[in-house]
């Protein structure tokens, strides 16, 4: 896979490539854990949502939750992977404190999702495609909780046999944009899908990221493994930290060392964690509790008819449909729910105005409050509404965005507002017109230059405008204007 020159780091003795990849881990959207009925609900108090199949207690038994597997089937339907008829749960040996069992359920050799793709768009206008070597189940750990006493650490079980996704990319991203946008993408798909809700504050979506450097068309280097990042952000952060750090102990005549590291946010630097060997120290084997599982392609079919649309078929359609520009799509569809709402307010009206309205206006305020749009204190029906009346010219574009922060903070309907409110765009050519001849008779040497620099008209109809109180019609204003000043 090459590498573009503007990818390459700089460093004292030429350029570098770094090379990432990253493993995925996506809570699956799930009442009951993977091999138990123990609620996945978050925020319940410690160890309130734990079966004795999860404090592994003698003689408890695995039992396999399908709707797991239908949602790690969805899953690799959403990637372009290829679903495994066959796959074998392994224990992967271990231990840790919140680790009951002292081995991991998880999928070794034969997982339940093979090879697929994602398509990601960069920052820079380029498309890259992501291989995807391999997505299987497993479940997650407990938490260890060291800060509430002294000199003991606590142990809380309710995470402990929730079902994992780990999805596993190849090594074929090349910068930290690249990864912010695979995993972004991801992220989208996974919440199109519904199979896993991707909060990453909650730890629903985490990467463990696995970092190399190497000089452009040499072997891959020796790679550092940084665990559990849980922000987009971090995951630059931590990915740009480590190539750098890694570069320099190159260039000193150093060598590095396989380990795993941890990201400090903080300071914005990963640091060692432990050393890293191969993962046959884990010693998989199959578990011998639990069954090969198997189902046929007539399962799989039934799964992927009643899939969503999905982002990139959605951003293909609003270009198509709506007639919108490549990133405009990108942005109305990287969020179903943003999607839904774009489309009931274009319905019926300018898509592009629509377009505009809902990624400027709305998207831009709802992050300044850091509100979802699905709490938008403005519904589609009432900013469908704003659009109606700018469209009849009811009100002016200047009057809409005012119409639009009444709403917001109000509530109410936008046409009994602009009613009660006597915000009604002038349309009255003789009163824009007395407007028109005060402002040129107080300003006779802009009326001048404007016969002389025609741009200068813009100043004219600002004035205008703010005279009426953003109530004239622009155009009127415009056309009277130019009669005026004779331009």
């Amino acid at each position: 896979m090459s590498t573009s020159t503007s990818k390459l780091i700089r460093g004292a003795t030429g350029d570098w490539e770094v090379v990432i990849g990253l493993e995925v881990h996506a809570q699956v959207t799930s009442h009951a854990k993977l091999f138990s009925g123990a609620s996945t609900e978050f925020g319940g108090a410690p160890n309130a949502h734990v079966s004795l199949v999860d404090a592994a207690m003698p003689g408890m038994l695995p039992v396999i939750n399908e709707e797991c597997v239908k949602q790690a089937v969805r899953t690799g339907l959403g990637l372009n992977a290829r679903i495994n008829l066959r796959s074998v749960f392994d224990r992967k040996n271990y231990f840790y404190p919140d680790l009951p069992q002292g081995y991991q359920i998880s999928q070794f050799k034969s997982p339940i999702v093979g090879e697929g793709e994602v398509v990601v768009d960069v920052p820079d206008g380029e498309t890259v495609t992501i291989g995807i070597e391999r997505l299987h189940l497993e479940q997650d750990a407990g938490k260890s909780i060291h800060d509430q006493h002294p000199s003991m650490s606590y142990v809380d079980l309710n995470r402990s046999g929730v079902a994992l996704m780990e999805i596993v990319s190849r090594p074929d991203l090349r910068s930290s944009e690249e990864a912010k946008a695979y995993v972004t993408k991801l992220r989208s798909i996974l919440r199109y899908l519904g199979t896993c809700d991707g909060d990453m504050e909650k730890g629903s979506l985490r990467a463990d990221v696995n970092v190399s450097v190497r000089k452009p068309g040499d072997p891959l280097g020796t790679r550092c493994e940084i665990k559990n990042v849980n922000s987009i952000r971090f995951i630059g952060q931590a990915i740009e930290h480590e190539a750098r750090r890694q570069i320099d102990i190159l260039e000193e005549g150093g060598s590095i060392v396989q380990e795993t590291r941890l990201f400090d946010p903080d300071r914005g630097e990963t640091r060692s964690m432990r050393s890293k060997e191969e993962a046959h120290d884990y010693r998989y084997f199959p578990d011998p509790d639990l069954l090969p599982l198997e189902f046929d392609q007539a399962y799989v079919d039934e799964l992927k008819a009643h899939l969503p649309e999905l982002p990139d078929d959605k951003k293909a359609r609003f270009a198509r449909d709506f007639a919108l520009s490549g990133y405009d799509a990108s942005v109305l569809v990287a969020e179903r729910a943003t999607a839904e709402f774009f489309e009931a307010v274009a319905k019926g009206r300018d898509a592009k105005a629509a377009a505009n309205w809902v990624i400027n206006e709305l998207t831009g305020r709802l992050n300044k409050e850091g509100k979802e749009i699905s709490s938008s204190p403005v519904s589609s029906g009432q900013l469908g509404a704003i659009l109606d009346l700018v469209h009849e010219q009811t009100i002016s574009g200047k009057i809409a965005k005012d119409l639009f922060e009444i709403v917001w903070t109000e509530g109410g309907d936008p046409r009994a507002l602009v009613e009660a409110r006597g915000l009604k765009q002038v349309t009255d050519v003789g009163a824009i017109e007395r407007m028109i001849d005060e402002i040129v008779a107080a300003n006779p040497d802009k009326a001048l230059q404007a016969k002389e620099k025609p741009a200068v008209i813009g100043w004219f109809v600002g004035q205008v405008m703010k005279s009426s109180g953003g109530k004239a019609n622009p155009q009127a204003v415009n056309d009277l204007l130019k009669r005026k000043l004779g331009i």
